[in-house]
């Protein structure tokens, strides 16, 4: 009895590193069983995946999603700050520095 095997690759991303760890699973395999057979949770011991969103290929996928035969499990970090909150600091910043960016547009001769 010849079942496929599927080659998964597990990915974990620091700010200054990435790990990407290979392995080979039985068809039918989930996120879960990845990250397991991975090893990545001893090497990463911060990663907590019962707060921690994964996914496939930037989709977030929950824990018993199966896999296909060449996914890119990821698991993802905690956002620090929130994306919009980030974008209005931008914003503030850039305007305080004199740019124009994200100003409101006025005709020549209405300044």
């Amino acid at each position: 009895m010849n079942t496929k095997r599927l080659t998964i690759d597990v990915c974990y991303a620091l700010p200054d590193a990435q790990t990407v760890l290979t392995v080979e699973l039985a068809e039918g395999a989930t996120l879960r069983d990845a990250i397991d057979a991975s090893g990545i949770l001893s090497r990463h011991p911060d990663i907590d995946l019962a707060r921690q969103k994964t996914g496939v290929f930037g989709k977030l996928k929950p824990l018993d999603a199966p896999l296909a035969d060449h996914d890119r499990v990821e698991i993802y970090r905690p956002l620090i700050v929130d994306p919009k909150l980030a974008r209005r600091r931008r914003v503030e910043k850039t305007r305080r520095e004199g740019s124009i960016e994200g100003r409101k547009w006025l005709p020549k001769d209405s300044r």
